[in-house]
């Protein structure tokens, strides 16, 4: 089993990389949103048509793509994924309940035009206007980040590209969702009548059954939070995946250099135009090693790559981080090649995959 980053631009990294050589790309790639200020999340290559070609002529027939999006820019992202030959296949939801509006309180801005040259009546004005629009803000919480499932096209039919390529399939037992509750389908009694009188009835009313193995996997999950889960009920537990804790954040970075501040944390405008801390590498604005600002919790990353990789398969990341993609699919037996810009965060990286006791990894420098 190996592992390794490139680092540099994935445009450039991915050319490298023999034709048909990965059997699944699952990646995070920038939401094109300018997180943090960040120049990463600002650049349009989440959008390049380019970076996909690349991913789809790596990928062997019938390998499965799984990218994170925002929802604002979700839809740039998929059809640029489309465009580079890979059909859409669904889209997977990741609901979670924390998240700070990023929100211009209306009121406080309208306060807070210059009054200085106005006249007594016209600054009265702007009061009344305020008070108007007291409440009223410019966004919602952020509460999900939907995922592209796509697929490069098979040679010939699903059987035969999964003979040929070991691709094309998804891993639904390996997947399921484990639960005691005995599961039933319920037939009503139907009638046909075709053109000629012909008349068929279906008479079985209830057939109890289903997996031993659990619920089939769901394009909906959760972190168990109780906003992503009201109205879920006991269905709730069928979803589940928690969030990015400090541990699973930090593992493996003990010797790296820890930061503090806006690096690590970051401050985001809340609904009343106040800041508050978004806890981008590992909780508060506490002292950490992995400072990056979108961290995804392993044990997702490490359900994405189970669900398309086949066993002793190789999963890529054009969008590597610090490296949840990685240790997600080492922890599954697969083998992993990521792309990361930042020789920082591939350090991250590295060291995060390798606190997984990694055999083999790694780094390498365009």
């Amino acid at each position: 089993m190996k592992a390794r980053v490139l680092v540099g631009d994935c445009r450039v990294t991915m050319a490298t990389l023999p034709d048909a050589s990965v059997d699944a790309v699952v990646c995070d790639p920038p939401y094109e949103l300018g997180f943090m200020g960040k120049s990463w999340d600002a650049s349009g290559i989440a959008c390049d048509v380019e970076v996909w070609r690349q991913a789809f002529r790596v990928l062997k027939p019938g390998g499965h793509l799984l990218a994170f999006s925002g929802s604002r820019s979700y839809h740039r992202m998929t059809c640029a994924i489309e465009d580079a030959g890979f059909e859409i296949r669904d889209q997977i939801m990741w609901v979670y309940g924390s998240g700070f509006p990023k929100s211009l309180d209306v009121s406080k801005a309208i306060d807070k035009i210059d009054r200085s040259e106005a006249s007594e009546a016209r600054a009265r004005t702007f009061t009344d206007a305020a008070r108007q629009w007291f409440g009223w803000g410019t966004a919602l919480k952020p509460a999900h980040e939907p995922i592209c499932m796509a697929r490069k096209p098979l040679i010939g039919t699903v059987a035969a590209n999964v003979l040929a390529h070991g691709t094309g399939a998804i891993n639904v037992d390996g997947c399921r969702i484990a639960t005691d509750d005995p599961t039933s389908r319920t037939f009503k009694p139907s009638k046909y009548e075709g053109p000629s009188g012909y008349r068929t009835v279906r008479t079985q009313e209830t057939t109890t059954g289903g997996s031993p193995l659990g619920r089939w996997p769901a394009n909906f999950i959760h972190d168990g939070s109780d906003e992503a889960i009201a109205g879920l009920g006991e269905a709730a537990r069928f979803f589940y995946l928690a969030k990015a804790g400090r541990e699973d954040r930090e593992e493996g970075c003990d010797g790296l250099e820890a930061r503090r501040g806006a690096e690590a944390v970051g401050r985001v405008e809340g609904a009343a135009g106040t800041t508050h801390p978004r806890s981008g590498a590992g909780g508060g604005i506490s002292t950490v090693r992995n400072h990056h600002p979108t961290v995804k919790p392993t044990e997702l990353m490490r359900y994405l790559c189970r669900l398309v990789t086949p066993p002793g398969g190789t999963v890529l990341d054009p969008f590597t981080g610090s490296g949840s993609t990685g240790r997600g699919a080492v922890l599954e037996g697969f083998d992993f090649i990521g792309c990361e810009l930042s020789p920082e965060y591939a350090e991250i990286a590295r060291a995060r995959i390798q606190g997984v006791a990694m055999p083999l990894f790694l780094v390498e420098v365009e």
